[in-house]
Parts: structure tokens; sequence; C-alpha cells
């Protein structure tokens, strides 16, 4: 018999104890052929293979699986459990090492984009139809108009993203929610802890479900208001425009300028083409709603009531509609 070791299964971790599992995959050496196609060794035939498991466990016996189908069910178990735990350690061990590489590849320069990742992947979510969210189907989507630009930035996060999974794989779902974290924190905003753990969506989300630009406020409402999020939590998740080129202050700081510059209205000046360009209409639609002034005039105020605000509403964007991996 010709033995090949092969690492089906790497370590199963549990809250109490470590199992290594080894298996191997035993053929007659005549089932063994040279495929000049691929260059590799390949088993002619599973009738004539079997695959010896061996553990750590002291009382343990070798395992045999011979039949063609016991080693179907046993090589499909392998691929979903490799979906649901983690190679060694726990997934949040991962946390800073994530942070780490982002802040190699992501300045500050490049925050904004960033930060708009997030939401455009995470905007997607309705609570209705339970669709959408936090799943990394942006990586999908990155041809659709209203996510242009977002290329350059996925790429920059790509980058990250390989070092990361060098070490154990992680979702995009779970990089974008992280690096979205870092681009506030590193531009002087709040530090936003980010639980770990989503899987990705292997297909695009639904198309049409970000709010336009243009809405007005009470299309804003009405668009968060589908997708869970309150009149507050909209007004404080649209300060994340207080970083880039959409006019509000210093576009490499997170301040509450955002806010501040919203109730001068430089957009209505008839002197400047320049004071005109400042945000978007539905960042001007905020100060036209009376609801929506109350929490601009607050946030213009308080800074560090802002940061507490986003802080939340931005842990409940990167938890909507995410799917989590168990045990």
């Amino acid at each position: 018999m010709t033995t090949t070791t092969a690492s089906l299964f790497s370590r199963f971790h549990s809250s109490s104890a470590s199992l290594n599992v080894k298996c191997e995959l035993e053929s007659p050496e005549k089932t063994l052929h040279f495929s000049p196609a691929t260059r590799k060794h390949v088993v002619r035939s599973l009738k004539a293979c079997r695959i010896r498991c061996s553990s750590n466990d002291p009382g343990s016996r070798h395992v045999f699986v011979s039949s063609r189908r016991n080693l179907v069910v046993m090589l499909s178990t392998v691929q979903l459990l490799s979906h649901l735990l983690p190679p060694s350690g726990k997934a949040a061990d991962m946390y800073p090492v994530m942070k780490e590489e982002i802040r190699r590849v992501v300045t500050k320069g490049k925050a904004a984009g960033v930060l708009r990742l997030v939401f455009h992947d995470a905007g997607t979510f309705e609570l209705d139809d339970n669709i959408g969210g936090i799943n990394g189907s942006i990586v999908y989507e990155l041809e659709r108009p209203e996510n242009a630009g977002l290329k350059r930035s996925l790429k920059v996060l790509e980058k990250a993203k390989v070092k990361v999974d060098e070490i154990q794989p992680v979702s995009w779902a779970d990089m974008i929610a992280v690096a979205g974290s870092e681009a506030v924190s590193m531009c002087g905003g709040p530090t936003i802890p980010v639980v770990i753990g989503r899987l990705d969506s292997m297909k695009p989300d639904p198309e049409d479900k970000l709010p336009p630009e243009s809405l007005n406020a009470s299309g804003l409402k009405q668009c968060f208001q589908r997708k869970g999020f309150s009149t507050q939590e909209l007004v404080a998740l649209s300060g994340a425009h207080t970083i880039g080129s959409k006019g509000f202050g210093d576009p490499f700081t997170f301040d509450n300028a955002y806010y501040k510059i919203l109730l001068q209205k430089p957009w209505s000046s008839t002197t400047s083409k320049m004071t005109s360009m400042v945000g978007l209409p539905s960042d001007h639609a905020l100060v036209d709603d009376d609801e929506c002034l109350r929490w601009v005039k607050e946030y213009a105020e308080d800074q560090d009531k802002f940061f507490r605000d986003f802080t939340n509403a931005y842990i409940k964007l990167v938890n909507s509609g995410a799917k989590w991996r168990t045990l």
C-alpha cells in the first residue's frame, strides 16, 4: 500500500480540550498515475483506496474508511467543517491581526473610501425580507453605478486580507467591518469594537436597496426605518461624511464638523461655486426636517455625544443581516 498523508483535519478546538486528527490516504501503487495535463499523481479508482484516521487521544484506535460512499460522506463533512471552524484558535484571536494589517495599507487619505465600503455592503439590508446586510457581497457588486470607485478601496483592503488569510482565513464581511472601524479611529474618531465571525455570501445582494443620494428627509427616514434604524441613527451615521471629499471640514479628520457646516447651509450661497458643491442632496435634506434637525444641532454642539451615538449605530450597521459562524 502507498500512504499519502493529507491534512484533511488540522485541529478541533473546544473550551475544554484540543483534538488533533490526522488522516492518511492509502491506495495500491497500481492506482496512482502521473497526469501530464496537471503534472500531479492522481488516484484512478476510489474502490481501491482507503483512509486511515488517527488522533492524539491515548485511548483512540485507527479508524479505516474504505467504501466509496463513506469516503464521499467523510470528505463532504470535512469540507463543511472547514467553513465552520477556524483552523486554529478562536476567531477573536484574529482581531488584533486584522487591525494591524489594515493599518499597514489604509491611510487617512483612503479612510473615506474604506468606510464607504461598509455602508454599501451593509446598506442592502431590509428587515421585512431579511435579505442583504453585511455579508461581503459587495465584491460581486462593484460594477453597479452606486458602487463606482469602490473597486480601488477593495483592492487596498485585499492587500491586508491576503496577509491575514495566510495566518487564518477571514471573511470579507469581517474584514470590511473591522476596516471601517479602523478608518474612523485613525482619523481621530471613536474606537469602535467589532465582533468577528461573519460569513460571506456567495452571490450579490438584490439591486436598488441602497438609499439614493437624491432622497429627501421623508424618503431617507422611510428607507432607514425599513433597515431597522431610527431617525437619530440615520443622522448619526450620516456623520461619516465628515471625512472624504464631501466638503465638510478637514477631509482627514473625523469630528462633528459635518453638523456644524450643515447648519450653515453653504450650498445655498450664490457667490461661491465651491460652497454650492458641499455635500449631497441627502445631506442637505437633514436640516430641512425638524426631526432630523434636532439631532444635527445636538451633534454640532456635543462631539462626544456624536461619537457615542455613531459608535452604537455603526455596531448595529455591521451586524445588520449578518450570518454568523457557528460550532
